[in-house]
């Protein structure tokens, strides 16, 4: 996986499961994928070391990997999305998507 579709992904997850990584992995997350920061500037920001931002970066990443890997959530989102674009897609009722919709929830 490239840079961006890892980065990508990492946004998708931390949207669906950040409260449930500690708040230093929460923020370190989101400064580090979202806003762009280095360990090391994320690091200074909150006075810690650089390999504690990297390693509560990883082990928060890890997580949320296992999160998705356990309750499939951004996977179910993206189907029902897909499947919610092909039903406004055709600008008809189409009771075979409503089903699979139905399916994922």
């Amino acid at each position: 996986m490239d840079n961006l579709n890892k980065k990508i992904q990492v946004i998708e997850l931390l949207l669906i499961y950040k409260d449930l990584l500690s708040e230093s992995q929460g923020k370190f997350l989101t400064d580090y994928y979202c806003y762009d920061l280095s360990f090391g500037e994320i690091a200074e920001n909150y006075n810690i070391s650089r390999s504690a931002v990297e390693d509560a970066t990883k082990k928060g990443y890890k997580k949320l990997l296992d999160y998705e890997a356990k309750l499939h959530l951004l996977e179910k989102k993206k189907n029902i999305t897909k499947l919610l674009n092909k039903l406004t897609d055709n600008k008809e009722y189409n009771e075979e998507i409503i089903e699979k919709i139905k399916e994922q929830l």
